[in-house]
């Protein structure tokens, strides 16, 4: 991995552009290379070798089966993280962070479930059977949701890591993970403390070209874990019996949410 890291493509793409020396977090330190014009110039030395180092880590993790959640909020990072965490099946919160995504996870699971039990009373017709106001409330409600917490729908367990773009903005995500120590790996600029974050990548978090020039080194380690992980899965096992006896058994189907109370959840959530 490291010998794809060319410094020349991170120096096209303005990764080394840290914020004002004014506006300098005295931690980032080891990270800066010179000031320039009153701005602080990462090393980009340092940049590439983090990235490779958290390139390893994240393909590990991916391998393993664990899901990695990407945060970044910031507008010019929002369709770009999007695209990459597609590309390597992951989730991403790009719309507000929901206060307890982490800490609070049932409560976050039982909201992508109602969005389920919605779907799910469109196609069996019960759906129908509301009035129209009720039909509308329940519409705003299925689309706020899928808003802020489509991209996170087959999340069913909390990730095995976090990577963050801008640790100041996205200070609440980092302070959760930390709680449930949940490894951090972030892009972090000079105006922010590395000390928050396990796996740190020196760079410029503001720019889109930086952003998509790290994300996609990242994201290809991450597609990188899960052919691993396919390809032993893949490799000949033990007699199917065997297996069968070990595979956990299937949970029984919930009963569906009944159409009524999935419109009165829709409605208060209006007022």
């Amino acid at each position: 991995m490291a010998n794809n890291i060319e410094v020349k493509e991170l120096l096209d793409a303005g990764v080394h552009f840290g914020h004002l020396t004014r506006r300098w977090d005295p931690n980032m330190a080891p990270y800066i290379y010179m000031e320039r014009n009153g701005i602080h110039i990462i090393n980009l030395y340092k940049t590439a070798a983090k990235i490779n180092e958290a390139s390893e880590a994240l393909k590990k993790i991916a391998a393993s089966g664990r899901k990695i959640l990407f945060v970044a909020t910031k507008k010019q990072a929002k369709e770009i993280v999007a695209e990459k965490a597609n590309k390597a099946s992951q989730p991403y919160i790009t719309e507000r962070w929901p206060g307890g995504m982490l800490t609070n996870f049932v409560t976050i699971r039982k909201a992508v479930k109602k969005m389920a039990s919605i779907d799910r009373m469109k196609k069996d017709g019960t759906f129908n059977t509301l009035s129209k106001k009720e039909r509308l409330q329940v519409d705003r409600l299925r689309a706020k949701l899928e808003k802020n917490l489509g991209s996170i729908s087959d999340m069913t367990r909390l990730p095995g890591a976090l990577f963050v773009v801008d640790i100041t903005r996205e200070h609440i995500a980092v302070k959760e993970a930390q709680k449930l120590n949940i490894p951090i790996f972030a892009m972090v600029d000079t105006n922010s403390d590395p000390r928050q974050v396990d796996y740190v990548i020196p760079s410029n978090d503001d720019a889109s070209k930086s952003i998509d020039k790290v994300m996609s080194f990242v994201s290809d380690a991450i597609v990188e874990g899960l052919s691993e992980r396919k390809a032993s899965k893949d490799a000949p096992k033990d007699s199917p019996k065997e297996a069968s006896k070990d595979a956990p058994k299937e949970a029984p189907a919930k009963a569906k949410a009944p159409a009524k109370a999935v419109a009165e959840d829709a409605k208060q959530e209006e007022e």
